[in-house]
């Protein structure tokens, strides 16, 4: 509330999901003097349309105590940056690993004060939020976290280590997949 209260044209965009839920937030809203009409209640709908509205928001807030999983990597994808609070659980971790796998770890926060003043520096500043909108499409295709054929080459050659480490009878280990090797078997 105090984000929509600090940046007045914003509106925070949820998913209408619960008639109950929905009430009672339009009612905490209007209590702190937010016009309950800025809060947007989107309705389940169809993937292709659901990534498709994306384009819509500037940034995607995350939650805490429970991070945005697949919330948070439908924004990537479709290159909405996503503002997140480290948490103490894997379920509130589980957007900042996105975020460094896709190279914007200046996205990541470790309170909820520095959360607050990311997301309204980013939401004050027009050519801060171009530039991690910029990186974030030139990240997509080059960093980790959507790199499905690297991740595929690197899991069979896991496979094919762990077989070979089986059949010489060797113990389970822990060894590192070797770039250069899963990059020849590729071509």
């Amino acid at each position: 509330m105090r984000m929509l209260r600090d940046i007045p044209r914003s509106v925070l965009w949820l998913l209408a999901d619960d008639p109950a839920s929905i009430g009672n937030l339009k009612g905490g809203a209007a209590a702190r003097g937010i016009d309950p009409g800025r809060l947007v209640f989107a309705p389940r709908t169809t993937l292709p349309d659901h990534l498709a509205r994306h384009a819509l928001a500037d940034v995607c807030l995350d939650t805490l105590p429970y991070n945005a999983h697949t919330t948070a990597s439908d924004a990537l994808w479709m290159g909405v940056p996503v503002v997140t609070c480290t948490g103490n659980t894997f379920a509130g971790r589980v957007a900042a690993s996105l975020l460094y796998a896709i190279g914007l770890p200046e996205l990541v926060t470790s309170s909820l004060a520095n959360y607050e003043a990311l997301a309204l520096n980013l939401a004050r500043d027009p050519a801060a939020l171009a530039a991690i909108k910029a990186k974030l499409r030139g990240n997509r295709d080059a960093m980790p976290l959507f790199a499905i054929q690297r991740f595929t080459r690197h899991l069979e050659a896991a496979y094919v280590t762990m077989h070979e480490r089986q059949q010489k009878g060797l113990a389970p280990a822990a060894f590192a997949v070797d770039e250069i090797r899963t990059e020849a078997k590729a071509r």
